[in-house]
């Protein structure tokens, strides 16, 4: 089966809630399946990272703010020298 250029179309005139759901279910599908070891690190890091808050260890800003400067460094970055 091949995907038709008006196929394409009918799904991009999906709502927008339509589309995320089809594009979660697309990348979900391309998936092989979970890496039991990535899963396990990444808990032990959520874990880590809670407890280091909860003590006040360190400092949160918003997500707004962090996403800003990294788009900033990453600007940089493509700028010629």
């Amino acid at each position: 089966m091949s995907v038709t250029a008006e196929k394409v179309a009918e799904v991009l005139a999906l709502p927008e809630q339509d589309r995320a759901y089809l594009a979660r279910q697309l990348i979900a599908s391309l998936d092989d399946g979970v890496d039991a070891d990535a899963e396990n690190e990444w808990n032990e890091v959520i874990d880590r990272r809670s407890r280091e808050i909860e003590a006040g260890k360190v400092t949160c800003r918003p997500v707004e703010q962090a996403v800003r400067d990294i788009r900033a460094k990453l600007d940089a970055r493509r700028q010629p020298s």
